[in-house]
């Protein structure tokens, strides 16, 4: 069973490395120090288990877990944390098993041996759902590897056909997520002006109108325009006019 040691605190890392030394059939393929370093790591690895701290600086353990789901073969998740107020929502993103530090062996190894029975196919089926906390990145799965997007990168997210585009500092991304649940997550952080489109308020700069009578959403990124639909119109102009 490949295992991915990822917690913020070098020294946990190296207890839990030292636990599964001990325990037959267990082998450690990577550590890392971040949810971000573990989604970096994770689709090369490939691991079976991930043993995953919940408190880290950035992306927490449950965020990470959520982002995990996009894999094609996502991993078994345990949780290793100090603190046991977590342990509902560890379950909410479909955790195998929930340890509270410090860790024993004996407790490592059941924990190990449901991962063996349940695999990643709770957080498969899952697809990514968690509790009502909204998520510091957005993750797409690009050529095999998952891509991390900052939510203060997006300048707009635009939905064409099954996928949404995620635009952004770096350039695009697609990622399969309806544009109706992001604007429900994220509706404090974006405004929706087309029933394809929703632009991330701090963007914004001004309206445009058109000779043809059309109306656009001026953004400071690079001098994009987008189009605005009549529904959309009145809210918009109010929180232009506030700007």
């Amino acid at each position: 069973m490949k295992v991915l040691v990822v917690d913020d605190e070098p020294l946990a890392r190296e207890r839990l490395v030292a636990l599964l030394g001990e325990i037959d059939g267990a082998r450690v393929v990577g550590e890392a120090g971040s949810g971000a370093a573990l989604l970096e790591a994770a689709p090369a690895l490939q691991p079976d288990v991930v043993l995953l701290d919940i408190r880290m600086p950035a992306m927490d353990g449950l965020e990470a877990a959520r982002h995990l789901a996009a894999l094609e073969a996502p991993p078994a998740v345990v949780f290793c944390t100090a603190y046991d107020e977590h342990a509902l929502a560890a379950f909410d993103v479909h955790a195998i098993d929930y340890i509270v530090k410090p860790v024993r062996a004996e407790r490592l190894r059941q924990a190990l041996d449901r991962a063996r029975r349940y695999g990643g196919e709770q957080l498969r089926r899952a697809g990514g759902s968690g509790p009502e906390r909204q998520r510091t990145h957005l993750c797409a799965r690009v050529r095999g590897s998952l891509v991390l997007v900052p939510i203060g990168e997006v300048a707009y997210l635009q939905a064409e056909d099954k996928y949404v585009v995620i635009h952004h500092a770096r350039g695009q991304v697609l990622i399969e997520e309806p544009l109706k649940d992001l604007e429900e997550e994220f509706g404090d952080r974006f405004v929706r002006i087309h029933r394809n489109c929703l632009v991330a308020r701090d963007r914004l700069v001004g309206l445009l109108r058109t000779p043809d009578g059309r109306t656009l959403a001026r953004l400071d990124a690079d001098g994009v325009e987008l189009e605005v639909s009549r529904r959309s119109l009145p809210g918009l102009r109010k929180l232009v006019k506030n700007l």
